[in-house]
């Protein structure tokens, strides 16, 4: 005797839209109904233990049968099985929280008519999964909790069939009817034939499965050459015969000891796993128990991703829960300046069922992001210390992204992150910590000293480093655009305040005595000066003598605020040609280039002009700015030339 039941309301809607949709990530119907047996031969093993009525196990298996003929699939468990109520409970309705969050954004995605959004792929669907694949399915279940076992059975529409049968094993039988393919002109638009297919089912086990801990197992078609009278094969004639073969490893690698694992094994599931012909710089693993459980297996590659910089690149750790694989690139688990870190996260605290879906699991996926961090930063600070020339080549690879992360949301990692800045300096060929830079300070010196440049060669030419070479002190050589940001962000190493070498007047490098010499020289020399300053109103903000040129005529430093490079690098964004450092022209009043302006300025000013211009332009040249009219600086050239042949 059978019943025809109705489902509940949300579970029409769910199947409806499953059975009427298409959508990219069908193929997890196999997860999902492979993840409910695991759970079945779960619960059976601990009633077995907690019941005596419950007969004990050690021969858990998960079988699956494919017949071509038939277009079926047949997923069998020894598990827990289902009562009558059980059975109507569990697949005649959906109605738990969260399914309809679930039905919701369906039916937006349905209404878009977009397949780019995977819905499917973020949300534990369950048993219903498999009518995406299935015109019929027919559930056979046996609980031991009951005399009787029963056949659900159901082609999605509003209506299921609950009867009785003849079965004595206990556990769950799922028999799939495939529906037909989808053909439009001559082109398969869906494929159901591909999961009959040995390879494919293998592959999504693999990829899905491959952790659950019981076997899964399924006959597997071998081809056997057949031998002549000499017992050697004979070209292209086989016979065929099936063998049982467990499809899924089991164990995870990463829940096994540490003791039991060699490194070589962990470098090689990095390149099977993450498609890298390179072993990975490092490795970590680490399980996190309290509130939130969790094992983490991250690596960190040994070399820049080709894609890393680019839009198309995807950062996030693959996710697991109870070794199932639920996504390939859960974002949420990595802030963005760690986005080259490569790995999966494992947790039993996480849910494929549809009232723990993703979205409701981000303060979870938070917590889990905030000690993964932390875990990255403190194998980094462990590598620093235990092998600096390695954590030197990582740094040439990934320590932009640091720089970064430093800088990023107004400085709010920055101490955590810079004692793994590393840079190198005028003094010191090799690359230095922040820290090492500090206790190199000689006994006199204030300031952490830094400049921006991409050639370390040209740095000892710069004007500015006359009196820092005079001093012996040592200056830091930032050479990607995020530095002198990141540098203006940090404002000090612990309690030593950062400065540019050309950037503010630097009066603390001169004497009292000094300092007074040059204001009564610029006292004495002001209509010079404010000449000269006249000339150029609108290029600088002032022309004055300089307290830190030793050597050099004349140099261009930038007033506080934007500096130069910051001012470069800006202006390479939309919108903001405006963006412009303050410039200040400096003028070494030792130097005899000074005694000659002030000579013209004294017998012929009216040539205060080109000399004026000349100095800004040579000074623009030496900053590495381009200058508005080449042209004209050329002839101008030209013009002092001639001037000075004349005389």
């Amino acid at each position: 005797m059978s019943e025809i039941k109705e489902f509940k309301t949300e579970s029409k809607r769910l199947l409806d839209l499953m059975i009427n949709s298409i959508y990219t990530n069908q193929e997890i119907f196999l997860r999902e109904l492979i993840s409910n047996a695991s759970d079945a031969i779960d619960k059976y093993h601990y009633l077995s233990l907690t019941n005596s009525e419950i007969v004990k196990r050690n021969d858990y298996e998960i079988n699956i049968e494919l017949d071509k003929f038939n277009r079926t699939i047949k997923i069998t468990d020894n598990g827990i099985g289902m009562t009558y109520d059980e059975l109507n409970t569990n697949l005649g309705t959906i109605a738990k929280s969260g399914s309809l969050e679930f039905i919701k954004k369906l039916e937006e995605q349905k209404d878009q008519n977009t397949s780019e959004v995977d819905i499917i792929g973020q949300f534990g669907v369950g048993f219903y999964s498999a009518f995406m694949v299935s015109k019929l399915v027919e559930v056979r279940t046996k609980s031991p909790l009951s005399d009787k076992a029963y056949l659900f059975k159901s082609s999605g529409s509003d209506t299921y069939e609950v009867s009785e049968i003849d079965k004595n094993v206990t556990g769950t039988e799922i028999t799939l009817y495939l529906r037909e393919n989808v053909k439009l002109e001559d082109e398969v638009t869906e494929n159901y034939d591909q999961y009959l297919d040995e390879y494919t089912i293998r592959r999504l086990i693999k990829k899905y499965s491959d952790y659950i801990r019981y076997p899964i197992t399924m006959y597997i078609t071998k081809k056997i050459p057949l031998l002549d009278s000499d017992s050697n094969p004979i070209e292209g004639e086989y016979t065929e015969i099936k063998e049982l073969e467990t499809l899924n490893s089991m164990i995870p690698l990463w829940k096994k000891s540490k003791k039991d694992v060699t490194d070589e094994e962990y470098n090689e599931f990095y390149q099977q796993k993450f498609n890298d012909y390179n072993d990975p710089l490092t490795h970590l693993i680490f399980n996190i128990e309290g509130n939130i459980n969790y094992t983490a297996l991250l690596y960190i590659p040994s070399h820049v991703p080709y894609d890393l910089y680019t839009t198309n690149y995807e950062k996030g750790l693959q996710l697991y829960t109870k070794g199932v694989f639920i996504m390939d690139k859960c974002k949420e688990l990595l802030p963005d300046y760690l986005k080259f870190v490569k790995g999966l996260v494992d947790s039993s605290d996480l849910s494929l069922n549809i009232s723990r879906e993703m979205l409701q699991q981000n303060r979870i996926l938070q917590l889990m992001s905030k000690n993964i961090e932390k875990k990255i930063i403190s194998k980094l600070e462990s590598y620093m210390e235990d092998d600096f020339e390695k954590y030197v080549d990582f740094f040439k690879n990934f320590g932009i992204n640091l720089k970064f992360g430093a800088y990023e949301n107004f400085g709010a990692r920055k101490d955590q992150l810079k004692d793994l800045l590393i840079y190198q300096t005028v003094n010191n060929d090799k690359y230095i910590t922040l820290k090492t830079y500090v206790e190199n300070m000689l006994e006199d010196q204030k300031y952490i000293y830094y400049v921006s440049t991409k050639d370390k060669d040209a740095v000892s030419a710069m004007p500015q480093m006359d009196l820092f070479k005079k001093k012996g002190y040592d200056v830091i050589l930032l050479n990607e655009d995020i530095d002198e940001f990141l540098f203006k962000v940090l404002g000090k190493y612990n309690d030593v305040e950062l400065k540019s070498i050309n950037q503010g007047d630097l009066s603390e490098l001169v004497s009292e005595e000094e300092k007074q010499e040059i204001e009564n020289l610029e006292n004495e020399k002001q209509s010079i000066l404010s000449a000269l300053k006249d000339s150029l109103s609108d290029k600088v903000k002032d022309v004055v003598l300089s307290k830190r040129l030793t050597e050099s005529d004349v140099c261009l430093v930038s007033g506080d605020g934007i500096s130069f490079e910051m001012e470069k690098v800006l202006k390479q964004l939309p919108d903001n040609d405006e963006v412009a450092a303050d410039k200040i022209l400096e003028i070494n009043p030792n130097h005899e280039l000074f005694q000659a302006i002030e000579k013209v300025y004294n017998d012929n000013p009216d040539l205060i002009d080109l000399y004026a211009n000349l100095l800004y332009e040579k000074s623009l040249l030496i900053e590495g700015f381009k200058l508005d009219d080449p042209i004209k600086f050329a002839n101008q050239m030209c013009e002092l030339m001639i001037l000075a042949s004349k005389k």
